[in-house]
């Protein structure tokens, strides 16, 4: 039998746009002579909806795009996620299901047990626990369908029930042996995913001896970016097939002899693939939101020269409007810096210089500041006014700006409200400083893209005289381990003083990431490459004074 694993990118809402997609892709599996093609997790509606699937229009114009595709595919079996309606007058009025539709019906369905509530996950807000699910029988095959979370049970160690292990055990029941563990999904990326999800796939395929099958939306959806990377493991969990990454991609896998089609490594080096992310998040979010170009500024420094990267290579070039906004502490060597890196990147670049209004600010306000030295507040006027400046050239032609700052900054509020934070979306604002660094090193992998001296450079704001980001905040280096072990591994004050950090730069540290809550609450969405970033999926008070 050959099956066909297509991965699409679905944009929420869009009925008939993921429809298309997923009746093209129907086609060319027929054509290829798949008797089955098994496509991602609620693939019809996008995925996550959110509140939209609070509302009844949302889900009648999602039942007809349903009851209109399964007459309109064509004759092989097509396996995708959906959404169904609930008949009980108790419990939450949906499941997230998984479907099987050939000849006009559905042949079988599935609906998912294990319901995530953690990070960015908010599914038992809808949807209803499914049922254990029978297995599968097509030609000669017997298949287990699984939803995503299903898998995760020993991973996640939340759950009370086993999906994986109630459908092996009600196919013995019934006398069947499951030749193949199916698993459709919509798992977003953080930079260490894909190792995470191999391990899970090989420990199944060995503890049940089975091959693997596993389908993954791809494409950017706000701040979520979901890699596809779908694949295919023999009973030996050997990958036997895998699609490219970040791309819609079909492969094809014979089950015979268990073998199909690679378009991608088995395992993609980390930089690699949060690179690539990031330029699949820049530019989904800008075309899906109806935008064809950006604008951001540039310093001279290793954050926006990454950013712009990032963003020429999402949308081509000629899309990027690069400005260099010199203040009177601006070196010679941060604008050439800036020039060269759009020169290198091929972008538009223009120069503001930000002196004369930062003179005029000051002149408005100085009856007021009579005999106060200058401080935080005029570094802070000089970033609003090029927050200003940038957010003008947006309205005026149409660009998304594009802030800059990057995930040690915004941690502990390294940044200027109303200023560098403006934006409509904060390309790099979950990569720790360190990873700014290795992801640059890596875009000049071939060639010199970012100046060399942007790299090699110290950090500075220069938004006063000599200065420097280390004159105000730990070493990057210790500072994002800090975060790290902090934000991703959930580590308190006592755990990280016992792992080797000076207290007295731990407690500075907590204590800006807990007072700066009110800045990272009106920011630009992020895009996230980390296991937890800033945004809906971390949820802290504005207003509390836990210590520790």
């Amino acid at each position: 039998m050959k099956i066909a694993l297509v991965q699409i990118n679905p944009v929420i809402g869009d009925f008939a746009a993921n429809c298309r997609a997923i009746l093209s892709f129907a086609e060319q599996a027929h054509a290829r002579g798949c008797e089955l093609a098994v496509f991602p997790e609620m693939v019809v509606s996008g995925y996550p909806p959110q509140d939209l699937l609070e509302r009844q229009s949302f889900l009648e114009d999602h039942d007809r795009a349903v009851s209109q595709l399964i007459r309109d595919l064509p004759p092989l079996a097509v396996m995708f996620g959906c959404l169904e309606r609930r008949p009980e007058d108790h419990g939450k009025p949906l499941y997230n299901s998984v479907v099987v539709a050939r000849d006009g019906a559905i042949v079988h369905r599935v609906r998912k047990q294990l319901l995530p509530s953690y990070d960015v996950f908010d599914e038992s807000r809808y949807f209803e626990p499914g049922p254990e699910a029978a297995p599968f029988q097509l030609g000669d095959m017997t298949f287990g369908v699984t939803v995503c979370e299903d898998i995760w049970h020993q991973a996640a160690g939340c759950y009370r029930c086993d999906p994986v292990e109630s459908l092996f055990s009600r196919a013995k029941e019934q006398g069947r042996r499951i030749d193949c563990l199916i698993n459709v999904s919509a798992s977003p990326f953080q930079r260490d995913k894909e190792e995470i999800r191999h391990s899970i796939f090989r420990s199944l395929c060995s503890r049940y001896q089975v091959p693997f099958c596993y389908v993954n939306q791809v494409g950017g959806q706000d701040s979520l970016l979901f890699d596809g990377r779908s694949l295919a493991m023999n009973a030996d969990a050997e990958i036997i097939a895998k699609c490219a990454g970040f791309v819609p991609d079909m492969v094809v896998v014979e089950t015979g002899e268990w073998r199909g089609e690679k378009h991608g490594p088995d395992q993609e080096e980390p930089v690699n693939a949060v690179y690539a992310a990031l330029v699949m998040g820049v530019r989904d979010y800008v075309r899906k939101c109806g935008f064809h170009s950006v604008v951001l500024g540039l310093s001279g420094g290793i954050d926006s020269a990454l950013t712009a990267t990032i963003a020429a290579d999402a949308l081509g070039a000629e899309n990027v409007l690069g400005v260099a906004l010199p203040s009177p502490y601006s070196s010679a060597d941060s604008m050439e810096d800036a020039e060269a890196l759009a020169a290198n990147l091929g972008c538009a670049f223009k120069v503001i210089p930000i002196t004369p209004l930062f003179s005029a600010f000051q002149e408005a306000l100085q009856p007021l500041f009579t005999g106060l030295g200058e401080d935080l507040t005029e570094q802070n006027l000089q970033a609003r006014i090029r927050g200003n400046l940038l957010m003008a050239l947006s309205n005026k032609f149409g660009h998304l700006l594009l802030s800059t700052g990057n995930k040690s900054e915004l941690a502990v509020g390294y940044c200027t409200l109303y200023g560098d934070m403006s934006g409509g979306l904060a390309v790099i604002s979950d990569v720790p400083k360190q990873m700014v660094y290795e992801l640059a090193r890596y875009v000049n992998r071939e060639q010199e893209r970012i100046p060399v001296r942007t790299l090699t450079k110290v950090p500075t704001a220069e938004l006063k005289p000599d200065q420097c980001d280390q004159d105000d905040l730990p070493p990057y280096a210790i500072l994002d381990q800090i975060l790290e072990l902090h934000l991703e591994q959930g580590q308190g004050l006592a755990a990280l003083v016992q792992a080797g950090f000076d207290e007295s730069v731990v407690r500075d540290v907590l204590r800006r990431i807990r007072l700066n809550e009110y800045k990272r609450k009106q920011s630009a969405m992020g895009l996230k490459v980390t296991s937890k970033a800033f945004g809906y999926g971390r949820r802290y008070p504005n207003v509390h004074n836990y210590q520790e």
